[in-house]
């Protein structure tokens, strides 16, 4: 069994964290966050409309290279809104991992869909692209130009690949498949600000994709989302929609769809601008630790997640693997009493009770039992 003890003193010496409680990933206010809360409170525009709103998106643009960016209230009505733009109808399917977070699944359904879960590969901690086009080849066909699940007779109007902890997914592999099958791909790159395939950027593949920037993220508003495309109509229209689907006029009041008030505050945007301006700074620092973690828990003999070769990693949360349930059990009851803390992967989307499934999910099953986050927060006090 690992040296516990010795891995807590470790991360205590690494972060040299003067608090007794080590956060798993913190948020850094060391810019002007302060400064432009400030002006915009100032200036009364405290809601949707706002320059710290579009000045954010215009940052957001410019680093991810994405042509077009809708800012909204968090990642999960971002993804909502992208898959009802993208043309997904009631009752259809959409395909993502088992692997992710609640809130991937989540909007699928608020977006009126059903999620269809396939397996994740080890490589990557991503759908796996080889199964993916098995369980097409095994359960689908195309017809009327779409995929239809031959069990189901429901269109499967999307998938959703998921960058898990920012670790890009093999997504040319999924998007060649998924354009053989006429599935539109969004992707889910919540978690993968700063992370590069090649130098294009995560979310920069697929039909659009989506951001967050809850707390616990490297660039944070709070709460808060991003919708990224190329496409200048799919932003128009997911902007609309977002916007209460309110038509332009000086004062009056006609809405043409059901629309959501989704959009991002000014409040919010002034705080992402600000943390937008030191997003290189949080990178390197991050990057610096993962590599710190690395050789450490390379000596030690515990297998540490690295990124895959021609891909950078943002490293937002980094992962260790203990041999067993039992023992990753053991680890987080002794890490979090020691005021470390660490966490599990998520409960399999296909283990919730509002998505259970019988299916079994082999490589997913060993991650969720065998995973652990360690702390990841930037390291202000190192140089």
């Amino acid at each position: 069994m690992p040296d516990f003890q010795q891995i807590i003193n470790f991360i205590r010496e690494t972060f040299k964290e003067p608090k007794e409680f080590i956060p798993l990933h913190a948020p850094v206010f060391s810019g002007n966050e302060k400064k432009y809360l400030a002006q915009c409170i100032d200036s009364t525009f405290v809601s949707y409309v706002g320059e710290f709103v579009t000045r954010f998106e215009e940052q957001i643009s410019k680093y991810t290279g994405a042509k077009y960016v809708v800012a909204t209230v968090n990642g999960t009505t971002a993804l909502q809104v992208s898959l009802i733009v993208a043309g997904l109808k009631q009752s259809e399917e959409v395909i993502t991992s088992p692997l992710t977070f609640a809130a991937t699944a989540n909007a699928i359904v608020h977006a009126g869909g059903t999620p269809v879960f396939v397996d994740c590969e080890e490589q990557t901690l991503g759908l796996d692209p080889f199964k993916l086009e098995e369980f097409l080849n095994n359960n689908c066909e195309v017809r009327e130009n779409s995929c239809f699940n031959k069990t189901s007779q429901k269109r499967i109007a999307a998938c959703v690949p998921v960058h898990v902890f920012g670790h890009p997914c093999q997504i040319e592999k999924i998007i060649e498949i998924c354009d053989k099958w006429k599935i539109t791909v969004i992707e889910d790159a919540a978690e993968s600000l700063g992370s590069f395939v090649g130098t294009k950027h995560t979310g920069t593949f697929g039909k659009a994709a989506i951001l967050s920037f809850n707390g616990n993220k490297i660039v944070t508003t709070g709460g808060g989302g991003m919708i990224i495309t190329d496409d200048e109509t799919f932003a128009a229209r997911a902007k609309y929609l977002t916007t209460t689907a309110k038509k332009p006029h000086p004062y009056e009041f006609f809405h043409t769809d059901a629309g959501f008030n989704f959009r991002m505050p000014n409040v919010n945007a002034a705080v992402g601008v600000a943390q937008m301006e030191n997003l290189y700074l949080f990178l390197e620092n991050k990057r610096k630790l993962a590599m710190i973690y690395k050789e450490f828990f390379k000596k030690a003999g515990i297998p540490f997640f690295k990124e895959k070769q021609g891909n950078t990693t943002n490293y937002w949360l980094n992962c260790i693997f203990m041999p067993d349930r039992k023992t990753r059990n053991v680890f987080l009851e002794f890490s979090n009493s020691n005021n470390v803390m660490a966490r599990p992967a998520w409960v399999l989307m296909n283990k919730l009770p509002m998505y259970q499934t019988t299916q079994h999910f082999p490589v997913a099953e060993k991650i969720e039992n065998t995973l652990v986050n360690i702390p990841s927060s930037v390291r202000i006090s190192q140089p």
